[in-house]
């Protein structure tokens, strides 16, 4: 999985509206020190506002109360001087009758401070030369979750083409690990390490069970406490290194703390990995930021693959190397992936793709994209692609390949 969305990560709250443009009236006043403070101050609360309105109006309900976590939560994330006052606010509007947690298992309240002992510190240096190493770099950090002693699972970008992966222990003992398996089709990797860890290893939960509006908590390494979280969304995600998930799990407010972290339901299973920090959480409506996981019902059919093959033994998706995006409604490929399928078969950045085989419809989005390629057939399958390069359109037939076998692989792994 190219995750670039990593080095691509900006500040995602809106800031305050610019000044209108124009030249300046000399004959007005000039603010006191204090007087100025002051209306940034007030800028950047009206820019609080603007993002809770979206969260409000995003999620369905009258008047209710947000749990104090939760508001401590949201405070959080805004860091700013006057966010105190957020919490009165979405009281009077946030509802009151969310979403019941799932069905079954305890639902007493636990110590946020315990889910500290079942996330764990992932270092990992990468095979040079990797075909990563240009959009995630060499020296990669992130999070584990512990699901036995000995066994974690984390984010794959942040192990793919490991030569070297350390875990910091929960105790802060730095144990080695070997990279077990990756699956590229769900994003998810697995660590053994080579001595228990300690700690507080976190049952598989059912992650179909979380909807809209249910609470949910997520810690990352280093943390001593986990975050309360509230789901705003479970539509799809298409990434564009050719990468979907049909019901990844949205939560807001947004964490910073989010590769490889654990997303935990209100019974304190494992219902998801951190993976990305996004502009867009909410399904239909626009400018609501929050972070994705994907969902841990995804790991638990290939979970015995991984540990004992490395991979998933379903058929591989066939792989094109195309990163893409939607320009001005058009699905534009920005980049070919060095010495893949699509640059051999003479795609270049730039082209337009307007189909896929003998689809007459235009295609409409990334998803729709993928779901055509796949549907074609496994790794391996021709896939005829029409192109509009300068201003001419023609086909081209791109060998696909399993983008497993295009990573670079250890020796021994």
């Amino acid at each position: 999985m190219s995750a670039h969305h990593v080095a691509q990560a900006t500040p995602l709250l809106p800031l305050a509206p610019p000044q209108p443009c124009g030249v300046p009236d000399t004959r007005a006043p000039r603010r006191s020190r204090e007087a100025e403070r002051l209306h940034r101050t007030m800028r950047a609360l009206a820019s609080q506002l603007r993002v809770m309105h979206r969260v409000v109006t995003a999620l369905a309900g009258g008047p209710g109360v947000l749990s104090q976590s939760l508001c401590q939560s949201l405070r959080r994330s805004l860091r700013q001087p006057l966010c105190w006052v957020l919490p009165g606010l979405l009281a009077l509007v946030v509802p009151a009758h969310a979403a019941p947690p799932p069905s079954g298992g305890q639902t007493a309240e636990v110590p946020l401070t315990r889910y500290a002992q079942s996330v764990v510190k992932i270092e990992a240096t990468i095979l040079a030369g990797g075909r990563s190493v240009a959009t995630l770099g060499r020296i990669r950090e992130g999070s584990g979750v512990l699901i036995d002693p000995q066994t974690v699972v984390t984010i794959g970008y942040l192990i793919m083409e490991a030569e070297r992966v350390q875990i910091q222990s929960v105790s802060g003992r730095a144990v080695p690990a070997t990279v077990v398996g990756y699956d590229h089709a769900t994003g998810l990797g697995v660590l053994r390490a080579l001595l228990p860890l300690g700690g507080h290893p976190l049952p598989l939960g059912d992650s179909d069970q979380i909807h809209e509006s249910h609470s949910v908590l997520t810690i990352g390494q280093g943390e001593t406490e986990a975050t309360p979280l509230i789901v705003v969304s479970r539509k799809p995600f298409a990434g564009s290194w050719e990468y979907l998930l049909e019901q990844p799990i949205y939560t807001f407010p947004p964490v910073n703390n989010w590769s490889g972290s654990a997303l935990i339901s209100t019974q304190g299973d494992l219902i998801g990995i951190g993976s990305l920090i996004v502009e867009d959480a909410t399904g239909g409506r626009s400018g609501v930021p929050g972070n994705l996981f994907v969902p841990v019902n995804l790991l638990k059919p290939i979970l015995a693959d991984l540990q004992t093959r490395g991979r998933s033994s379903r058929p591989a998706q066939p792989w094109l190397g195309l990163t893409t995006e939607t320009i001005r409604g058009s699905l534009t490929v920005v980049r070919v992936a060095g010495g893949g399928p699509a640059e051999l078969a003479g795609v270049e950045a730039g082209d337009i793709v307007v189909g896929v085989g003998g689809d007459t419809e235009q295609i409409k989005d990334q998803a729709d994209f993928y779901r055509r390629i796949w549907k074609s057939g496994p790794a391996g399958t021709r896939v005829a692609l029409r192109i509009l390069h300068g201003g001419s359109l023609r086909e081209v037939l791109v060998e696909s390949v399993d983008r497993h076998d295009f990573l670079l692989q250890p020796a021994g792994i």
